[in-house]
């Protein structure tokens, strides 16, 4: 239902990603991003889905064009690794809030495992932004402190995550209250990337809930 399209970066530069739009002026954005695999059909289908809820919904492609199969976690890792985190949410995460916020409507931000903690990333360093929710991924303490976040922030995490663990998510939380943010956190009884209906780690039930 969306398209491909380019959107300037903040430096002018161009970037690429998957535009659902609903075609209503002054419909609410929100930029969507993606897992460490790149910009899968299932983020397309993520913005599809915001799409038919009443939102224009972009996914910026981080990878610039480079998609990695579900089962190469080394790949995912070299790519993820790759990535200037700072400044990818300052130039292309920020471009495509600005994108969509150029009519004026107000923009939210999310995104899953990789993309969770860009999301969090901009919630503290993207001015423009709503608000922010992020699933199943936390940004590393150098890049942002719970302190830092500036706009309402909820949280989906799963209990039997490996990688962004339970303790960890506690940690971010209790930072978050001890600066009196204005966050709420949601956890699941599934697995790291249980919405993702793509993969075997899918749990329905969880990601219903999560939606919601």
């Amino acid at each position: 239902m969306g398209t491909k399209i380019t959107f300037p970066r903040v430096d002018g530069k161009e970037a690429t990603g998957y535009l659902a739009k609903v075609g209503k002026a002054g419909a609410p954005g929100v930029v969507v991003i993606q897992e460490w695999w790149g910009l899968q059909d299932q983020i397309k289908g993520i913005c599809d889905r915001l799409m038919l809820a009443g939102y224009d919904a972009l996914a910026p492609d981080l990878y610039a064009g480079t998609v990695v199969p579900y089962h190469d976690t080394e790949a995912a890792g070299r790519e993820m690794n790759s990535l200037n985190f700072a400044e990818c949410t300052d130039q292309v995460v920020r471009g495509a809030v600005l994108y969509l916020g150029k009519a004026g409507a107000k923009v939210g931000l999310t995104g899953f495992c990789m993309g969770g903690a860009v999301a969090i990333l901009g919630a503290a360093r993207i001015a423009e932004i709503s608000a922010a929710v992020a699933f199943y991924g936390l940004p590393p303490e150098s890049l942002v402190k719970p302190a830092d976040v500036k706009v309402p922030l909820q949280g989906h995490f799963a209990d039997r995550d490996d990688t962004i663990t339970p303790p960890m998510v506690d940690s971010f939380e209790a930072g978050l209250e001890a600066a009196k943010q204005n966050a709420e956190f949601f956890r699941y009884d599934a697995d790291h990337g249980f919405l993702n209906e793509q993969r075997d780690v899918h749990d329905r039930k969880a990601a219903d809930i999560a939606w919601q």
